[in-house]
């Protein structure tokens, strides 16, 4: 092997520096009532019962006309589930639940204002929304397999848009309400819509956000684009008034409350959908500059989330459910919105941030809704426990379930969310997956299986993972050497391609530990996951983080590419590394290192032309903590960026060995630099 390979595949592995923690048992009164109460599930889930076992998620829903082939390997590794099955996603999210829970609380949405009154929405108001605008979808001329693009915060107009959508077989792309009108604009490009829908504003940290002004602006983007949007739903965030600055377009912009008016009260049938007909796009970054949109299917998809929620999550119809994320990242399509309905589940929304106007307000929410399952991010857990570490017990909760999701958690975070919050009477799930999963893949379950803090736990009934080093060896169990996380096995919520590029999706996902590409055998084709993990000799999987050029910051993941294309657009920046640096709250954030086109020098306000432009092209959430313009970046002599060498010096830790680099000088260079700064 050569030095310059050696250097290359160092990046790919992970430092593991963690101790054992100790197991702690779910309490016993979960058993009692819970969904999953035998450890007999595994063995219903086993590899021998593999993929029949799934039918037991599928037989959840109703179905149109049911499947006769399971799984169909017949062109790996593209799976197809429930093949020849027909069903309608909204109609088994809200139509099926009518008989029995018409005036049951389907949304329960909590405004950030507290001054602003709580909207509970039963099954059979939603019935009623959501055929409303199902018929407004149609007239604008949409039909099953368009797309229609949404760009909306956290407001019960974003799952009724979704379900409508769903209603008619229009496949939907949400793009995070954070992200900018240009990356709007890229998802519309790549996704080929010419609808877009938003909200005239919101409310975010006690401010009121003109949503309508940035819809122009994604408007012009993507003119840029080549696409020409031809129509701007705009849902009014206060019933007959509107709250933005910005003025209709004529032809082009119309409000939705009247195009509402002549289909009040009326609906239309829901379609039905091939199983494998595509339900949403949900674009995630990657480590090139374009966003890969994750393409998902309807039948196994929404088995896949309707089986983890009743069974991870523990949701029973008479439950109260609260998962504290947004709907524009998988998180909340499948467990706030597609999962939990479809199980009848009591599902709450909140518009604002957690810490307005102070740390107590989420457990102000959870006591007064009578919250009994909570759902959230190690982010939020940090966040919550920095700002306000006894605020819970200030509030008379009592969770029987708690969720954490989208990245880590470290133990110490994870004993404060036990002890605190969940008063040592709560199952702890501390799941792992990711957005081109669809749902959870490790997880225990919350009444037969122990916790264990940091760790998420054992693969889900029915999936296999495994952790294989850069050969495609299994790396052991109990011997503390990190490996790339793996699955084994397709399993319903895995995403059908990319949309667009199938040959990119077999490459990202697949190529790596594939030896047959001829192989129909789908123990030939194991998940590639990206992900770096340890499996502890008790069979519980401790993930480490991202192994490729992602960065994860407060849950979502950022592409280092797509950042440092952004990075780029400033004229005067010749090359940049973005790399993700531990913080206390948010998990990670991004750090960008940049050198200059010759006849440049840095200053300050260079620096924060590079940040303005980073929050332009992708956002806030992407905003450097950090510029760092440098002489010289480090490479490998074949030119690739040594972004772990900045990491490592970002952090204030040990780079290791360099002298495989084309350049070693700079490293100590930019170590006095940064770490003198």
């Amino acid at each position: 092997m050569t030095a310059t390979s050696e250097a290359e595949i160092s990046e790919a592995q992970i430092a593991v520096h963690w101790k054992e923690e100790p197991l702690i048992n779910p309490p016993v009164t979960m058993a009692q009532h819970a969904n999953v109460k035998e450890r007999s599930i595994y063995e219903r889930f086993s590899e021998k019962n593999f993929p029949e076992c799934f039918e037991e998620y599928a037989d959840m829903l109703t179905w149109d006309q049911r499947w006769h082939t399971v799984l169909d390997t017949s062109k790996p590794p593209f799976w197809k589930w429930f093949v020849g099955g027909k069903l309608n996603a909204s109609y088994n999210c809200v139509d099926r639940h009518l008989p029995k829970y018409r005036n049951k609380a389907a949304l329960i949405w909590v405004p950030e204002p507290e001054s602003e009154a709580t909207q509970a929405i039963t099954y059979q108001e939603l019935y009623r929304r959501v055929n409303e605008f199902a018929l407004v979808l149609e007239s604008a001329g949409l039909k099953a397999g368009d797309r229609v693009t949404f760009h909306l915060p956290m407001v019960p107009e974003l799952p009724i848009s979704m379900l409508a959508a769903a209603r008619l077989g229009i496949i939907h792309n949400q793009v995070f309400g954070g992200f900018s009108a240009r990356a709007c604009a890229e998802r519309m490009e790549d996704s080929k819509s010419d609808v877009l829908v938003t909200v005239d504003g919101y409310y975010r940290n006690g401010g009121l956000i003109d949503k309508k002004k940035e819809a122009d602006t994604t408007v012009e983007e993507a003119k840029k684009l080549g696409v020409e949007v031809r129509k701007v739903l705009v849902w009014r965030r206060h019933p007959g008034r509107y709250v933005s600055q910005s003025p209709m377009v004529e032809g082009r912009d119309y409000f939705v409350d009247d195009l509402i008016k002549p289909f009040r009260g009326k609906t239309i049938a829901p379609v039905s959908m091939d199983a494998e007909a595509p339900l949403f796009l949900m674009y995630t970054s990657g480590s090139t500059g374009r966003p890969k949109g994750a393409q998902h299917r309807t039948g196994g998809y929404l088995a896949y989330v309707a089986g983890t929620s009743k069974y991870v999550q523990d949701i029973h119809p008479e439950d109260v459910y609260w998962c504290f994320a947004d709907i524009g990242w998988i998180t909340g399509h499948s467990y706030i919105v597609y999962g939990p309905l479809a199980v009848a589940a009591t599902s709450v929304m909140y518009e604002g941030v957690p810490l307005y106007p102070d740390p107590g307000r989420p457990w102000r929410i959870a006591e007064r809704l009578g919250v009994n399952i909570f759902h959230t991010a190690p982010t939020t857990i940090r966040m919550l426990r920095k700002a306000g570490p006894d605020e819970p017990s200030k509030y008379d909760l009592h969770f029987k379930t708690m969720t954490t999701v989208g990245e880590p958690i470290e133990p110490e975070a994870w004993m404060w969310y036990y002890d605190v919050v969940g008063r040592k009477q709560a199952a702890i799930t501390d799941t792992w997956w990711q957005t081109e999963n669809g749902g959870f893949l490790c997880s225990t379950l919350p009444a037969i299986s122990p916790m264990k803090p940091g760790s998420a736990g054992p693969g889900m009934p029915g999936i296999f993972p495994i952790i294989l080093d850069e050969n495609g060896d299994e790396v052991p169990a109990g011997q503390n050497k990190a490996g790339n996380m793996c699955i084994r096995n397709p399993w319903p919520g895995i995403m059908q391609t990319i949309w667009g590029d199938p040959e990119r999706f077999v490459k990202v996902y697949y190529s790596k530990y594939n030896r047959n590409p001829d192989s129909k055998d789908w123990h030939d084709w194991p998940y590639f996951s990206g992900d770096g993990a340890v499996l502890a000799a008790d069979g519980y999987f401790r993930i480490l983080g991202r192994v490729d050029d992602v960065i994860k910051v407060a849950g979502h993941r950022l592409g280092t590419k797509e950042l440092e294309n952004a990075v780029l657009t400033t004229p005067e920046v010749a090359e940049a590394a973005a790399v993700a640096v531990a913080d206390e709250l948010r998990g990670h954030i991004p750090v960008v290192y940049v050198s200059l086109k010759p006849g440049n020098s840095a200053s300050k306000e260079l620096e924060d032309k590079i940040r303005e432009n980073v929050v332009k092209g992708l956002g806030p959430i992407a905003k450097p903590r950090t510029v760092y313009i440098v002489p010289d970046l480090p490479k490998t002599r074949s030119g690739k960026i040594m972004r772990r060498v900045l990491v490592s010096i970002s952090d204030r830790k040990d780079y290791g060995d360099i002298t495989t680099l084309a350049n070693p000088d700079i490293v100590e260079t930019i170590r006095k630099q940064v770490q003198t700064a």
